[in-house]
């Protein structure tokens, strides 16, 4: 063999097809850095859809749910029928009294409108046909009892075990309590008589309230005043409501079982005209002096003569 050809055998060249380190990365980490940021970008986004429509989707979820239950501390009390998209906390203002912010319904009765009165036992009977088959419409019938009374109409909106009128220890009312209300609203706007609101709760407390916290007092009291704003929502006139009283759990229904759901209610009272007039003279000015007892009358705050005054004075002194 020649000494070329024993070169030649052990010369080994290699040409291309190699590995080096970093030849296995390429351009693989720019496409996972991609679907990194697209990742990212994604979750940015729904957390922004989330708490957009936070609000609206905790309202859908609890809108029809029943609040059959017990009391208990609940959030802040919300109107179901609030307005909806916006994150910004929408506050009432004072008007004067003019413009479009009047009182819904102010003027329905003008133009020459007559409204209706219901001062007759049969004229009670008839407004109470008519609220139970809207009541009886809205899936509400076993929530409603209604009687005539030598004061008026009592309407009594209350829970049952499958369908409560407010979500669970709070002012926000349900859906279906929310419509009837503002269904109810125009026939109360037709009406001359006034109305007593009354809220009542069972006799569950809530836990760990302090005097000065939440309590079925103002709970009650809250959720009067939320039936008057879904009144007025659908169109009732503001002077229709004499009255909004809260009274807690101090007149249930079902005294043996004070936590039955009964006892959680919303009362309207419909007044004779001759009641309101007596409830808003318990509360008005003393009118004209009455004669009680012999030598004893009543009348209005220093309206007596000083010469009488002094002289009842000197006799409480002996």
């Amino acid at each position: 063999m020649k000494p070329t050809d024993k070169h030649h055998e052990q010369t080994i060249v290699k040409r291309g097809g190699g590995k080096h380190d970093h030849d296995e990365h390429g351009g693989a980490w720019k496409v996972a850095f991609a679907d990194f940021c697209l990742a990212l970008l994604s979750l940015f986004l729904v957390l922004w859809l989330m708490a957009a429509r936070e609000k609206e989707a905790l309202q859908s979820m609890t809108r029809d749910a029943a609040a059959g239950q017990l009391e208990g501390p609940g959030n802040r009390p919300e109107i179901a029928t609030a307005p909806r998209g916006s994150l910004i906390e929408r506050f009432p203002t004072l008007h004067d009294g003019t413009g479009p912010a009047k009182d819904a319904g102010a003027g329905q009765a003008n133009g020459g409108e007559t409204r209706v009165s219901y001062d007759s036992p049969a004229d009670l009977k008839q407004l109470s046909k008519k609220l139970e088959k809207m009541s009886d419409e809205a899936g509400l019938a076993a929530n409603l009892q209604s009687e005539v009374t030598p004061y008026g109409l009592r309407v009594m909106l209350h829970d049952t075990d499958r369908q409560g009128m407010f979500m669970r220890g709070s002012a926000l009312p349900t859906g279906r309590f929310a419509r009837l209300l503002q269904k109810m609203a125009p026939l109360f706007a037709q009406m001359e008589n006034q109305m007593l609101i009354v809220g009542h709760t069972d006799s569950v407390q809530y836990t760990f309230a302090e005097k000065t916290g939440m309590s079925n007092w103002s709970l009650s009291s809250n959720r009067a005043m939320a039936a008057r704003t879904q009144l007025l929502i659908g169109g009732m006139r503001g002077a229709s409501v004499l009255q909004v009283v809260g009274m807690a759990d101090r007149a249930p229904l079902d005294a043996k079982r004070t936590d039955a759901g009964i006892n959680r209610r919303i009362e309207l009272m419909i007044l004779t005209r001759a009641q309101s007039r007596s409830v808003a003279a318990m509360f008005g000015a003393p009118g004209a002096t009455e004669k009680l007892l012999e030598g004893v009358s009543v009348s209005a705050p220093g309206s007596g003569q000083d010469g009488e005054t002094a002289s009842l004075r000197g006799q409480l002194a002996k």
